[in-house]
């Protein structure tokens, strides 16, 4: 079967297509016939090393699709099946047939499509599991480091829905979005903690890092302790106090978030959908960082 993914460690030379055996599920998998897969910056952080895969690896952490076939053990999921959910390992989701992990796994409702299902894994997932894990109460103020991005939107969007006032730090051309979902955007750069304080005056009650470095060292004295997180930048917010989100990887977290699209109080905003041919360009599009929105591949 041929997929596209990284034949070694590296950069984007590194990227291709790469032949690998057809999937066969084993114990608590599915195997699907994939109809879209999400593209997300862990999958360029994959292929440059970080997370230890030598290659060579078909790339893609999340996708929806038609079940072909179930593994030992597998049960509430039938052949025929339509389905989102992630991949094992993080790996194998740009190819015509994929593995998805059974626990992390839901039934794709009507209403939602298979771009839109396959985008809610990851990013959709880290920004459901952020703010149960950060439990701030309604009217609280949550500040987003990188609210523009995959994460940051979702996000916005589903602290809006719990009552909770979001401020979130974002280039310019993202500010307009940013204000629809209902946030107060922020500019980055000199000056950013006194745009925050402007934006709120009676203070920050916990934080979600999407940016890491020296962002996230800006705004680490501007959250009460134990209320700072980021996925962005995982060693220095221990450093300053922080801490990373504690992923529920469930079918139920899967099930609730795909019911919120279904009944329009979420919207995915899948921005970019290209064929799985043109993965290279997509990759890029998110590597580079400046897409609005998600991007998904078809194969």
């Amino acid at each position: 079967m041929r997929g596209y993914g990284f034949h070694r460690v590296g950069g984007p030379e590194q990227q291709g297509v790469v032949d690998v055996a057809e999937p066969d599920p084993s114990a608590g998998e599915l195997l699907v016939e994939v109809r879209a897969a999400g593209v997300n910056p862990g999958d360029w952080r994959v292929r440059n090393g970080s997370y230890g895969v030598a290659g060579p690896a078909v790339l893609g952490r999340e996708v929806a699709g038609t079940v072909l076939a179930l593994g030992e053990g597998v049960t509430g999921f039938d052949v025929g099946d339509e389905v989102f959910g992630g991949c094992p390992g993080m790996l194998g989701g740009w190819a015509p047939r994929a593995l998805v992990t059974a626990s992390f796994t839901a039934h794709r409702p009507d209403g939602v499509t298979p771009e839109q299902a396959a985008v809610l894994p990851v990013a959709a997932g880290t920004a459901h599991d952020f703010l149960n894990d950060v439990d701030l109460p309604s009217g609280a103020t949550l500040l987003v480091n990188g609210a523009g991005g995959g994460v940051g939107i979702p996000l916005v969007q589903l602290a809006r829905a719990r009552g909770l006032r979001v401020v979130g730090t974002a280039s310019p051309a993202k500010h307009a979005l940013l204000t629809e979902l209902g946030a107060t955007p922020v500019s980055y750069g000199d000056g950013v903690t006194d745009r925050i304080r402007a934006a709120a005056p009676h203070g920050v009650d916990g934080a979600l890092d999407l940016v890491g470095g020296d962002a996230l060292r800006t705004i680490a004295g501007l959250v009460p302790r134990g209320t700072l997180f980021s996925i962005a930048d995982k060693p220095l917010a221990a450093e300053l106090g922080g801490r990373d989100v504690t992923r529920d990887r469930s079918t139920a977290v899967l099930a609730s978030l795909a019911g919120l699209v279904a009944d329009g109080s979420l919207d995915p905003l899948v921005r970019v959908v290209l064929p799985l041919d043109d993965a290279g360009e997509a990759l890029g599009l998110v590597e580079g960082g400046h897409v609005t929105g998600k991007v998904v591949l078809v194969p």
